[in-house]
């Protein structure tokens, strides 16, 4: 192609870089990956894409990819062409969750042309588990690496026209959180999604990441507390697991919105493990009714920034 983008492979083949130049694709070094990650992004690949969405939590396991997923899956029911860049380098699990494992990333003259999980391509996704040799296989990557792969995720992936761009983005607030803010920064209107559970443990350590995005810029969109209860499938009644409410008090004392509370629900659970859509296929469970609220919330919220 004439104007080839960076192809990663990840695995027993080393990576190799493409630019297009005519030239056979070399081998990464480090020192050019750390180059690659100092490149600055090119606007071309995202200026189709209205909102960008970062969902971030201050701690792993309270379901961010959850609710990237499903948020992703809402949006879509709304209407809205929605895609999911997925960060999350050392443990991308929506491929499964959107039953996109093993499709292959292809590429076009602007760059990787990101995986369609539906016919009506109206959810495009990209996450590194599409360049695994081996779904069992890690990513054992220093942070030059990771940062010029994000980078390149940013710029080199042709998202075309989306109403909406998800990040699911790894725990914490480590070096991939930083890489993908600074490649994000001159898109906009750019919001974050802080995804927390009712423990104590899960509400302080999402109180500093609240931290992070006042320090670094980022506009909260809002609070979702997720593992809110527990629903019976039999008789749907929702009980308490954790305590309840952390979530909505921590929005209040920040000073940010609460977006609302999504119950732990089998059906969910199920959906996800089987890479089917909930929303379509559950509605009148109590998790439906909160995830679709959530989704017309954060489009509101979203909408909101641009004026």
């Amino acid at each position: 192609m004439s104007k080839g983008r960076a192809l990663v492979t990840i695995g027993s083949k080393a990576a190799k870089v493409w630019r297009g130049s005519g030239r056979e694709p070399r081998k990464a070094t480090s020192s050019g990956m750390e180059a690659a990650a100092g490149e600055r992004a090119e606007p071309g690949n995202l200026a189709g894409v209205r909102h960008i969405i970062l969902v971030l939590s201050g701690k792993g396991g309270v379901g961010k990819s959850t609710i990237s997923t499903e948020l992703a899956l809402a949006l879509r029911h709304q209407g809205k062409k929605v895609g999911i860049l997925d960060v999350d380098l050392c443990g991308p699990s929506i491929p499964h969750m959107l039953r996109a494992q093993g499709k292959a990333v292809h590429q076009c003259d602007n760059g990787w042309v990101p995986v369609f999980v539906d016919q009506e391509q109206s959810i495009s996704l990209m996450s590194v588990g599409f360049l695994l040799e081996n779904p069992d296989e890690a990513v054992v990557w220093r942070g030059p690496k990771k940062h010029a792969l994000i980078k390149q995720f940013v710029s080199d992936v042709a998202w075309g026209q989306l109403d909406y761009l998800v990040v699911d983005t790894p725990p914490g607030t480590s070096d991939e959180h930083m890489a993908t803010m600074e490649a994000l920064r001159p898109y906009r209107p750019l919001g974050a999604l802080v995804v927390t559970t009712p423990q104590a443990v899960s509400i302080g350590d999402v109180r500093r990441e609240l931290t992070f995005c006042k320090k670094t810029g980022l506009q909260v969109i809002g609070v979702i507390e997720n593992m809110s209860g527990f629903t019976c499938p039999h008789c749907a009644e929702c009980t308490n697991v954790f305590s309840s409410g952390s979530g909505e008090e921590l929005a209040r004392l920040a000073g940010v919105p609460f977006l609302g509370s999504v119950p732990l629900d089998s059906q969910l659970t199920r959906s996800l493990e089987e890479g089917r859509d909930f929303i379509q296929e559950f509605p009148k469970s109590t998790a439906y009714s909160a995830l679709t609220s959530i989704a017309q919330r954060v489009v509101h919220r979203m909408s909101a920034l641009c004026s």
